[in-house]
């Protein structure tokens, strides 16, 4: 009987409670019209039916159970002074108020318990005939009647009940599934939208760095040329050159920072454990660290399945992401947070790479905007490094996000430092990568460590 089902909350008056009301004045002037408990008991149903979405409202677990009761034990009181002797009350359908609350609220076999109490309340007064009375066989045939009714009407409003709310949940599950593929689809557009952007800044790039080059190496071949040929006969002359030839250098790093990032991926997919590159990629960040000092947390799932990946793509990737974290926490140092898990995105299964930090974080404004080419919050970046993993992600045919610190693991910083957990909430950058797994492969198998480096 504890499985009581309430509905959604009802107003406080209704025109089914006035219809109710009504029905009740009308049995009120029926007879025995002069039988005062009759009146009151009718006036106790209607303040109970009044205060029933109340109760139930504010008392979800336990209102339905007190409804019910309720309305059974006024519903044998009422018979007991319409009927002499009681079995025999004219008002015994009575009984149908509280079995068809109960069918409502109740799943079937609470119901059928329900219904079981009613008519024992009901049978309760066939003691009391016998002891004055002859009941014969018709009247015991009757009785059953009345009872098998009272089943009857039990499972039929119980059943439709529950088939309305099965309907309920399917209209509300399938509402989850439409705004679920809804925003799974504009995130699809939004990454088409991306790639066409970097396609065509890819082109425009690479157009552009040809072009820049070939100027670049005539001007750092020239300063070097004057640097040899004036040698220590003009000192101030010869500073200037290696000038020319330190930017020269510095601009054609960046030219060929312009070609990688236009430069079409041709990624060489084999299954491989992306835990290894993931591995490879901190501890060449970490080796040539020269800033504040970074606490690196690693936490791998175990039973990884194997990814379709190229080591050399993918380990740029992460190593940008890597040294992207290193570089916020330069300041202050921080600790940078490694997790690898089984996930999935849709109905592709894979592995979720989070790296977080706690840094500075990146604003809401530029979140939609990181990804594109020449978008930075570096004051001496270029903007190209999140563009590159963007497309080597995508050429693996997965996708990449941010998302808060702490977004997407319920374990938090520990529960033993709530309030440093809460500092990391408000501060840092995650981004997570998914990667689908590769079809056929076995797992890596392997223990789950949190590795604190």
């Amino acid at each position: 009987m504890t499985e009581a089902k309430t509905e959604a909350k009802r107003p406080t008056l209704n025109w089914m409670d006035v219809l109710w009301l009504a029905f009740l004045a009308g049995l009120a002037i029926l007879p025995p019209e002069k039988e005062i408990h009759k009146q009151e008991i009718l006036l106790a149903f209607g303040v109970v039916q009044l205060a029933e979405g109340w109760l139930v409202a504010r008392w979800p677990a336990r209102g339905p159970t007190c409804v019910v009761l309720w309305k059974i034990a006024l519903a044998t009181i009422l018979i007991d002074h319409t009927g002499e002797p009681g079995i025999n009350s004219s008002y015994y359908p009575i009984f149908y108020v509280p079995i068809v609350t109960a069918a409502e609220y109740f799943a079937p076999l609470a119901t059928l318990l329900w219904t079981v109490l009613a008519s024992a309340a009901y049978c309760s007064y066939l003691y009391p005939a016998l002891q004055e009375y002859e009941v014969t066989e018709e009247t015991y045939e009757l009785l059953a009647i009345r009872i098998l009714f009272f089943f009857l009407a039990a499972m039929v409003v119980n059943r439709y009940v529950v088939e309305s709310r099965r309907q309920t949940r399917r209209y509300q599950e399938t509402a989850e599934t439409l705004a679920e593929t809804n925003q799974r689809l504009e995130q699809a557009q939004a990454e088409a939208r991306r790639s066409e952007r970097l396609a065509a800044l890819g082109q425009l790039s690479a157009g552009l760095a040809h072009e820049i080059r070939n100027p670049l190496g005539v001007i750092k071949g020239s300063a070097e040329m004057l640097s040899q040929k004036l040698g220590k006969s003009d000192p101030l002359a010869t500073e200037l050159a290696g000038y020319i030839s330190s930017e020269t250098n510095r601009l054609s790093g960046l030219v060929t920072r312009f070609l990688d990032f236009a430069r079409p991926l041709h990624a060489e997919l084999t299954p491989q454990d992306i835990t290894a590159v993931v591995d490879r990629a901190l501890s060449d960040v970490a080796t040539l660290w020269k800033g504040a000092a970074v606490q690196v947390e690693k936490k791998y799932e175990p039973d990884l399945p194997l990814v379709a990946l190229d080591e050399t793509l993918c380990e740029q990737a992460f190593l940008n992401l890597v040294k992207n974290a290193y570089d916020a926490m330069s300041a202050n140092g921080g600790r940078l947070r490694m997790k690898v898990a089984k996930s999935r995105f849709g109905e592709r299964k894979g592995v979720e790479v989070r790296v977080e930090d706690t840094g500075p974080g990146i604003p809401r404004e530029l979140r939609e905007q990181i990804f594109n080419p020449f978008v930075t919050t570096k004051k001496d970046g270029v903007g190209l490094g999140l563009s590159i993993v963007s497309k080597i992600v995508d050429g693996h045919h997965g996708t990449i996000r941010i998302e808060d610190v702490g977004a997407g693991d319920g374990t938090g910083d520990g529960a033993g430092d709530e309030q440093q957990g809460a500092e990391h909430q408000r501060a840092g950058a995650c981004f997570v990568v998914f990667f689908p797994a590769a079809d056929g492969t076995a797992p890596v198998a392997g223990p789950a460590p949190l590795v604190i480096s």
